[in-house]
C-alpha cells in the first residue's frame, strides 16, 4: 500500500492490538454510524471553516464504495485488489496495516463493472466483524485478529442486477442480511457466535437499500426495502409484521435505507416521492397509517438524515433538499446540482450538516428550515467518493474510489 505521511513519527504504542475491542460514543461501527441514523457524536464545528483540511496520512487500499469503520484506534476496510475481496484493519492514527483476510471473489460484471468493489458496509459488534462481499458472500471475523469464523453463501451466484448493496447488520447477537437477488432471495438472521440460521423472511428477495431496527409495544422489527416493497419483520422469528407496496417503475431502485423516529417510518424512493407512515399495534396486530407524502422531492443514491424534525438530503437528480418532517412539505431545494443522480452522504454533526457527494465537495451547511446557508465546500479527493465518511473529533477519514485518506478539521 503506498503511504502519504504528513507525520513520520507515531509512539509505538498506537500500533500494539490490545486484547479486546472497546466501543466509544464517537465509534462508526456500522452503515451510517452506531445507531443507523447518521449521526456524528462529540463533534465540535470550527468557528471559522477553513478552505482546505490537514491531511495525516493517505493509503491506497483497493477499489470499492463500502464505508469504513472505525472502533477505537482500529479503521476496518472492505475493498477489492485484483481477484479478492479485501478485509483490512489499519491503525488509524498512522494508517499501518495491523491484519487483513482476503478470498478469492467472483467478479462484478454488466453494468455493475464500473464499480468492482464492495459496496456493503460491513459491521462491528461484540467483537465480531461481518461482511457481505458484492457476489453475495458473508463472512463473520474476529474483529481483533481477522481470523475467520464463518463464511455463508446461501444464493450462489444470484445477485441483484448491480450486485448487492444492503449493508448487514448486529442485533441481539443476530447478523441480519437480505441475501440473493430478485425473485430469488431472503432476508436471513444468522447467530453471529455459530454462523447457525435462526430464521429466514424468503416472500421478496433485497433491492439496494439497508434496514434499521424499529421497536413497537416492546416488539423489536427489522424495517427494510425489498425489491417491491417497505416491510417490518420480527426480529426473533422471521414473521412479517407489515408490508407497504413500493415498487420501483423503470430505471428506479429501492436503495435508500428508511428512518425510524418513535414509531414513525420515513421512506424514499426515485419517481415515487418521499412518505411517513405511523407504525401501530391493535389488537395483537400491527397496522400502517400514512402521515403525510410528498410527491415533489424522491431520493435515489443516499439516505437523507433527520434533525429536530427536519430532513436534509439529495433529490435524484443531485440537488440538495430540506423536508419539514412533520408535514411533508418542502422547505427548500438548492440551485444547483453536485452529483446528476444523486450520489452522496448526508450527516448530522450537531452545529452543522455535512453533506459529501461523489463529486468529493464536502459541504458544510448550516441546519436552518428557512433557506440554504451553505458554510463551506471543500475539496477532499481527487477521485469520486462513494463511501459515507467517518468523523470523529477534528478526524475525517474518506474512502475515495481507490484511497483512504485522514484529514484534520483545524
Amino acid at each position: 500500500m503506498k503511504k502519504i505521511k504528513r507525520h513520520s513519527f507515531f509512539p509505538v504504542a498506537v500500533l500494539l492490538l490490545s486484547a479486546t475491542i472497546s466501543v466509544s460514543s464517537q465509534d462508526w461501527t456500522q452503515w451510517r454510524g452506531a445507531n443507523r441514523d447518521g449521526k456524528i457524536v462529540g463533534f465540535t464545528a470550527p468557528d471559522k471553516w477553513p478552505s482546505e483540511l490537514s491531511m495525516e496520512w493517505r493509503e491506497s487500499v483497493g477499489t470499492g464504495d463500502a464505508s469504513p469503520l472505525l472502533v477505537g484506534d482500529r479503521l476496518y476496510l472492505f475493498t477489492r485488489q485484483e481477484d479478492k475481496e479485501v478485509i483490512l484493519c489499519l491503525d488509524a492514527a498512522s494508517g499501518t496495516e495491523q491484519w487483513r483476510n482476503e478470498y478469492v471473489a467472483p467478479a462484478v460484471t454488466g453494468a455493475g463493472a464500473r464499480h468492482p468493489g464492495p459496496r456493503s458496509t460491513p459491521v462491528v459488534a461484540d467483537g465480531k466483524m461481518v461482511t457481505l462481499g458484492a457476489s453475495g458472500i458473508l463472512s463473520c471475523l474476529d474483529a481483533s485478529t481477522g481470523n475467520l469464523l464463518w463464511r455463508k453463501d446461501p444464493f450462489p451466484g444470484v445477485v441483484p442486477m448491480f450486485f448487492t448493496s444492503m449493508s448487514p447488520m448486529i442485533v441481539d447477537g443476530l447478523c441480519i442480511a437480505h441475501l440473493g437477488g430478485a425473485g430469488n432471495g431472503a432476508l436471513i438472521a444468522y447467530e453471529v457466535s455459530s454462523g447457525n440460521e435462526r430464521w429466514r423472511w424468503a416472500e421478496e428477495g433485497p433491492d439496494y437499500g439497508s434496514p434499521v431496527l424499529l421497536t413497537i409495544d416492546g416488539t423489536k422489527q427489522i424495517v427494510t426495502p425489498t425489491e417491491k416493497s417497505i416491510v417490518g419483520v420480527g426480529l426473533s422469528d422471521g414473521t412479517l409484521l407489515w408490508k407497504i407496496p413500493f415498487a420501483p417503475p423503470g430505471r428506479a431502485y429501492n436503495a435508500a435505507t428508511p428512518i425510524v423516529e418513535g414509531n414513525t417510518v420515513i421512506y424514499t424512493g426515485a419517481g415515487r416521492g418521499t412518505h411517513a407512515v405511523k407504525i401501530e399495534k391493535q389488537g395483537g396486530k400491527f397496522s400502517v397509517s400514512e402521515l403525510w407524502s410528498n410527491a415533489e422531492l424522491s431520493v435515489q443514491f443516499n439516505t437523507p438524515v433527520l434533525k429536530d424534525q427536519v430532513l436534509y438530503g439529495y433529490s435524484n437528480s443531485g440537488v440538495l433538499f430540506c423536508l419539514d418532517a412533520r408535514s411533508g412539505q418542502t422547505a427548500w431545494t438548492g440551485s444547483s446540482p453536485h452529483d446528476r443522480s444523486g450520489f452522496a452522504s448526508i450527516l448530522d454533526a450537531g452545529a452543522v450538516i455535512m453533506a459529501l457527494p461523489s463529486s468529493s465537495e464536502l459541504i458544510i451547511l448550516k441546519p436552518a428550515k428557512e433557506a440554504y446557508s451553505e458554510l463551506a465546500n471543500i475539496k477532499i479527493a481527487d477521485l469520486p467518493v462513494y463511501a459515507t465518511p467517518v468523523v470523529s473529533g477534528n478526524r475525517m477519514f474518506v474512502k475515495d474510489e481507490q484511497n483512504i485518506t485522514l484529514w484534520k478539521i483545524r
